[in-house]
């Protein structure tokens, strides 16, 4: 069974810096892309921030791109979300998301396959 699981959520001032975890267990994602999604008050999910196979390439959200850097650890079959200059419009839950297809690339934003359960970013001004 596929399991991943976020840690490293909490609330944090505006230009505060966080730093997600997701581990995954149950199958072994080093081949394929993993990301992170966000899903804020009253808002739809929306994408974030993947990273490939080897963290050769990464794919950012307009509104993270120059903050947010993803990482990844394929020894530990784990996923890092560097935030940093947060926002008040951080404030979302944090999802982070694997694939098992689109090996060795980024693939579509749209198409994740196995999903964590979350962790809270609170952001206050």
């Amino acid at each position: 069974q596929v399991q991943l699981v976020e840690s490293g959520g909490g609330l944090v001032q505006a230009g505060e810096s966080l730093r997600l975890s997701c581990k995954a267990s149950g199958r072994i994602f080093s081949s394929y892309p993993m990301g992170w999604f966000r899903q804020g008050p009253g808002k739809e999910r929306e994408f974030v921030a993947a990273i490939n196979w080897n963290g050769g390439s990464a794919d950012y959200a307009d509104s993270v791109r120059g903050r947010f850097t993803i990482s990844r650890d394929n020894a530990k079959n784990t996923v890092y979300l560097q935030m940093n200059s947060l926002k008040p419009e951080d404030t979302a839950v944090y999802y982070c998301a694997a694939k098992d297809h689109s090996p060795f690339g980024l693939g579509l934003r749209s198409d994740y396959n196995y999903w964590g359960q979350g962790t809270q970013v609170t952001v206050s001004s």
